[in-house]
């Protein structure tokens, strides 16, 4: 039997922990074949080298594809979508997938699947149908959706968006976030065994950190992270902070943040990538989680966690009511409330809207049975 070639193309660490549960069941399966191409900040020693963790999870990386330029202005990073929209072509073109699988909103991932259209490769996507306002992504994630043949959401109300687009409803699963499956079936770590792999003690009320720059915002992401720095530093609270992408102004926000926890490192530690299993720890086993990332709003409720999301940019995104959506000037003020009892009780009966864990299984499955073509009918509704 010849297996059906799934390519899976990764360009960040967060991406990569999405895809492992998928990856993993691919692997497992007597109808399918892995593939796996590595782009960006993976291949990048700025942003810790974390192709190196994908070979340790026991895959083997089929491609390489060095796109990620120095700079990290706007300009950059068209040049390094270009550029990896370039390298992707020469890659499947020797690789000759079956299928390309995407997750989400990122830049390469716009050009790996610009580049799979381009090639007649049927494209299957994860994530689809969500709104993030204050991030070009949004308008990234919507154009991957009109390229893709198979579209896999993570809420019902995310699936019936799509099918507004002009999705055919038979190609549009609302199968949960795969993230989910990670925090129900990996053997998370205790306080004390996260405290050994981390060389430091969590030091009181402690936050997981992560904040990225809002990419359609005109604001200047380096004052930005200050006055958020400044809050942090007036709070009697302890911080362990994870890099920002490398979006434009991603290098501002993760200079800063060296910079502030360099003055105090019992309080601040700061982890270019925490990977997947030590990341879901410290949000399980943390006070609250702080920034404006996807996983603070997807999958902070599993573990019914106080989730202070600052700005715009996660902006139009679903949420369960363990979310505090503040501004800066509010910061203060929201962090008392994640801390206060009364929230934290609350919190305890959130229950999370995003699946129960299975999103892995029903996508493998759906990639085994159905059979994708790059050619669409447009749904009128």
């Amino acid at each position: 039997m010849i297996k059906k070639k799934i390519c899976v193309v990764t360009g960040a660490r967060a991406e990569y922990g999405l895809f492992f549960p998928i990856m993993k069941k691919i692997q497992s399966s007597g109808y399918l074949e892995l593939q796996v191409v590595v782009t960006t900040k993976h291949l990048s020693e700025e942003f810790g080298s974390t192709y190196k963790q994908i070979e340790k999870d026991g895959f083997i990386i089929d491609e390489k594809i060095e796109n990620l330029l120095s700079s990290d202005t706007k300009g950059s990073v068209a040049k390094s979508t270009g550029l990896a929209t370039i390298l992707l072509s020469d890659a499947f073109s020797r690789l000759d997938p079956d299928v390309v699988l995407l997750i989400g909103d990122r830049f390469e991932t716009h050009a790996a699947a610009t580049t799979a259209m381009l090639m007649n490769i049927p494209i299957a996507h994860i994530h689809g149908g969500e709104i993030t306002e204050g991030a070009v992504d949004d308008k990234i994630r919507h154009s991957i959706t009109k390229m893709s043949s198979l579209h896999f959401t993570s809420t019902d109300e995310y699936r019936d968006r799509l099918i507004q687009m002009g999705e055919q409803s038979s190609m549009v699963l609302s199968v949960g976030a795969p993230g989910i499956d990670n925090i129900v079936n990996m053997s998370l770590l205790s306080k004390v065994e996260l405290e050994g792999e981390l060389d430091w003690q969590f030091n009181g009320t402690t936050a997981l950190f992560t904040f990225h720059s809002e990419t359609l915002s005109k604001v200047n992401v380096r004052k930005e992270i200050k006055r958020i720095l400044e809050v942090i530093g007036d709070s009697n609270i302890s911080v362990l902070f994870t890099y920002a992408n490398s979006d434009d102004g991603g290098r501002a926000i993760n200079n800063e943040i060296e910079e502030f926890a360099s003055k105090d490192k019992k309080k601040y530690l700061v982890v270019k990538s925490l990977g997947q299993l030590k990341y879901l720890s410290a949000m399980n086993q943390l006070d609250f989680v702080m920034g404006n990332t996807s996983s603070g709003i997807i999958e902070a409720a599993s573990f019914q966690k106080p989730v202070i999301n600052i700005g715009n940019r996660q902006l139009g995104r679903l949420q369960s009511a363990n979310v505090i959506n503040s501004t800066i000037e509010k910061l203060k003020d929201a962090i008392d409330l994640a801390i206060s009892k009364s929230f934290i009780e609350y919190c305890n009966g959130v229950i999370s809207i995003y699946g129960d864990g299975n999103a892995s299984s029903s996508i493998v499955a759906s990639l085994e049975s159905k059979k994708l073509s790059p050619i669409k009918k447009f749904n009128d509704l």
